[in-house]
């Protein structure tokens, strides 16, 4: 039996994808890639995510606030973001991406605005998809701190074994992507090696976190399929095995929202 591969964090509506789209789905359904999770910047491109995730079965979609877009939101940005949370749901399997970036300008807005959307994501019952760069402890202070229980995606992880495994204790999902695929990357290899299966989701940030030899913003959810292979050779594991497993984890970091809507059927077995 099947078992298709879950892209749980790709900018599919950059306009790089832009008249490609239809081409890539297509590819991805022969390679055995079922859905892609598309999250949001800032208010602005919620209604294009959002329209993307009605026209592509293969889509969902998460409206967040960014860090790196702090200067594109107005004081009702939270307002606007529970707004749109009171829409039809379809399609909608989580907030984000937001989070905390200590290498952007204005920490103290990024740790308000991050902490008004895990309010929300509280308030909604819905996972996180968690920017986070230098800043994991902080995350995992703040997170403690406002009693968030819900699962949540830790993207792009590249911190130690240590901050990992403190995440993990909290019920967060580490996220896995392009960057294993380095070799120059020996720690975060080595942490993504020793964590539990239970821990790791797939992702590509697609068209950033571009894998071993691919251009800096040219990557594509079609390397989906080579993080999902260095990661069975990096482990050791097989790649029926660890795809379940892979499978399971994203089923409940989006808590059964990813249903069956995205590509299934025919094609390649992992």
């Amino acid at each position: 039996m099947a078992t298709w591969l879950v892209d749980a964090h790709c900018h599919f509506d950059f306009p790089v994808f832009d008249g490609h789209r239809d081409a890539i789905l297509a590819q991805a359904e022969q390679l055995g890639i079922s859905t892609l999770v598309v999250p949001g910047t800032c208010p602005g491109n919620w209604e294009r995510i959002r329209e993307l995730t009605a026209n592509y079965r293969a889509l969902r979609y998460a409206p967040g606030i960014h860090p790196w877009w702090l200067d594109e939101v107005g004081p009702d940005a939270i307002d606007q973001l529970e707004a749109e949370l009171n829409r039809p749901a379809q399609g909608r399997v989580a907030i984000g991406e937001c989070g905390l970036d200590w290498l952007r300008e204005d920490y103290d807005g990024q740790l308000e605005l991050f902490r008004a959307q895990v309010t929300l994501a509280s308030r909604y019952e819905y996972p996180l998809l968690i920017h986070s760069v230098r800043t994991h402890d902080e995350v995992a202070a703040l997170l403690k701190r406002e009693q968030y229980r819900l699962p949540a995606l830790v993207h792009g992880f590249s911190g130690s074994l240590q901050q990992a495994t403190r995440l993990l204790d909290q019920g967060l999902y580490i996220g896995v992507g392009g960057v294993i695929t380095h070799d120059r990357a020996r720690k975060t290899r080595d942490t993504i090696r020793k964590l539990p299966a239970s821990a790791l989701v797939l992702e590509t940030d697609a068209p950033d976190m571009p894998p071993s030899g691919v251009r800096k913003g040219e990557n594509t959810p079609l390397n989906l399929r080579r993080v999902f292979e260095s990661l069975c050779e990096l482990r050791g594991e097989q790649p029926e095995v660890l795809a379940e497993q892979l499978r399971i984890n994203a089923e409940r970091l989006f808590m059964g929202r990813l249903a069956s809507e995205g590509l299934h059927g025919e094609g390649p077995p992992v």
